[in-house]
């Protein structure tokens, strides 16, 4: 089986006898139902073969669709369109002031679809092309933009070069509505909603497909797709890795699975999958794949550290000021945080890591920015905690946890005491949590982690400027064993005190629960 890392190309993906998940019934759903669609998804969720996909289609190469849901569903003389498509990523503005990018762009695109666009300071390009288009097919035009944000989100570290390019973005795209009568169909993908950026106010026709039930699944895959499509290979996995077939399943939805744009269906993601399936391993593919450090340094410096549960409107989710870049919605919009419920009665939506995955990566790489560790050890103590507490050795838990927070700066600590501590108490527990089953609950100053692993349960509290007793005894006298009664495994009740003073936990102690 030929998995389709990285190609993007439809054509090369059919050609090559690549797997290839149809979702050409959910395509054919969707554009028979509308004209102006918008859709945002993450980096590497297949949108860019998504509009490869409907290029070919209204090329009406239907040779490339045998076998697929729609070869006998599309009229392939009828629905021949001219198709205008554009791809932001193979723009060169980066070299190039980003209009000079854009006119050697549509100069390109007008090649190959035959036709010449006049340069001049009173021409626009893409409604210049649009109409030259028309006028050679007799036939209105279909209109794909790819990545039609990628300018503003390579330059969101830089808030005066991305608000430059979106003013050229919002000049190039203002024709569009006044094209209306030379166009079959618009399809714009991308990564952050356009609600807010201002680039799209003139076109208030574009249905934003992005929470829309209707395209919960167009991209990703789901649990019976992946059932369906790649049984075999995982079944050899699961022999290979000692695991039953189920078993290797649910590993494989922890890792992969639990995007969600909207109630019901999850979908993993595709490039993860079709990694984990190449190399055979588990590992972090997409998170890899380029995670801009400002998303972590503004978590760091808005003092987020506990993004499990947070709570968003379906208007903050869409919101992209770049000004005042709020770490939620762009966590949500950029793939680090899914909808997790709703929306509730109040219209709110509960946000979460989608999967291990992006968990671990994210947690990990966010515990070196709090601990200051420039040698990014946080991964190295969280495997040591995990075998100090699998051998229950509490003495060596403690030492880790010290090493954690020996690395931050005096003066740090100074203006941070309270905050620092939970931060760091809760971003290590919740990434060996990541690996085991480890929760951490915060309420009122309050931090508690609960740790289980194959012989013991720990449940740990943490004081501040406290002895180690009074932790101890907050664990015994609100029987937070109590879920944990019926269980064979090992109880200790764990009693842990901070001090500021000292930055360090200087008393410690243990009890055997019965």
């Amino acid at each position: 089986m030929k998995y389709p890392i990285g190609i993007q190309d439809f054509s090369e993906l059919r050609k090559g006898n690549y797997v290839y998940v149809d979702k050409t019934e959910r395509l054919h759903k969707i554009i028979t139902e509308g004209k102006y669609f918008f859709l945002s998804r993450p980096r590497r969720f297949g949108k860019s073969l998504l509009l490869s996909t409907m290029y070919e289609l209204y090329s009406g190469r239907r040779e490339l669709f045998e076998g697929l849901w729609i070869e006998n569903q599309w009229d392939w003389e009828g629905m021949r369109r001219p198709v205008i498509w554009l791809r932001f990523a193979s723009f060169n503005y980066k070299d190039n002031e980003l209009k000079a990018a854009i006119w050697e762009g549509m100069e390109k695109v007008a090649e190959s679809l035959g036709v010449e666009i006049n340069k001049g300071a009173f021409v626009h390009p893409l409604q210049h092309l649009i109409q030259k288009a028309h006028r050679k097919y007799g036939q209105k035009v279909v209109l794909l933009i790819d990545e039609y944000d990628k300018p503003i989100i390579d330059y969101l570290d830089e808030p005066k070069e991305a608000e430059a390019k979106r003013d050229t973005l919002k000049w190039f795209y203002s024709v569009i509505k006044d094209s209306d009568p030379y166009l079959e169909l618009v399809f714009i993908t991308g990564v952050s909603a356009f609600s807010k950026v201002s680039i799209f106010s003139d076109l208030n026709n574009l249905y934003n497909l992005s929470l829309s039930p209707v395209a919960k699944n167009l991209n990703g895959i789901t649990q019976e797709e992946i059932e369906a499509n790649f049984q075999q290979p995982l079944q050899s996995i699961a022999e290979e890795q000692g695991l039953s077939y189920t078993a290797l399943l649910e590993e494989v939805r922890k890792w992969y699975n639990g995007y969600s744009w909207t109630k019901g269906e999850r979908v993993y993601n595709p490039f993860s999958l079709l990694n984990f399936l190449q190399t055979r391993e588990f590992h972090n593919f997409w998170f890899e794949t380029g995670t801009p450090t400002f998303l972590l340094k503004a978590a760091r410096q808005q003092r987020y550290y506990n993004f499990s549960g947070q709570q968003a409107s379906r208007l903050t989710l869409t919101e992209f000021e770049l000004r005042k870049l709020q770490p939620i919605p762009v966590l949500f919009q950029t793939g680090y945080l899914t909808i997790q419920s709703g929306p509730d009665r109040t219209g709110l939506y509960t946000l979460d890591y989608p999967n291990v995955e992006v968990q671990s990566a994210f947690e990990e790489r966010l515990l070196n920015l709090y601990a200051e560790d420039n040698r990014r050890e946080a991964g190295i103590r969280i495997s040591r905690l995990l075998d100090a507490l699998e051998a229950n050795d509490i003495e060596t838990v403690i030492e880790i946890i010290n090493a954690t927070f020996s690395s931050i700066p005096y003066e740090h600590w100074q203006k941070e005491n309270e905050h620092f501590f939970h931060a760091l108490i809760h971003l290590t527990f919740s990434l060996l949590g990541a690996y085991i089953q480890s929760e951490v609950h915060t309420s009122r100053g309050r931090l508690d982690a609960t740790v289980q692993t194959k012989d013991y349960i720990f449940i740990l509290e943490f004081k501040l400027d406290q002895d180690a007793e009074t932790a101890l005894t907050q664990i015994i006298d609100n029987d937070y064993f109590g879920p944990y009664q019926d269980s064979s495994k090992q109880k200790w009740a764990v009693g842990v005190a901070f001090s500021t003073k000292t930055k360090k936990v200087d008393d410690w102690t243990t009890q055997l629960i019965d």
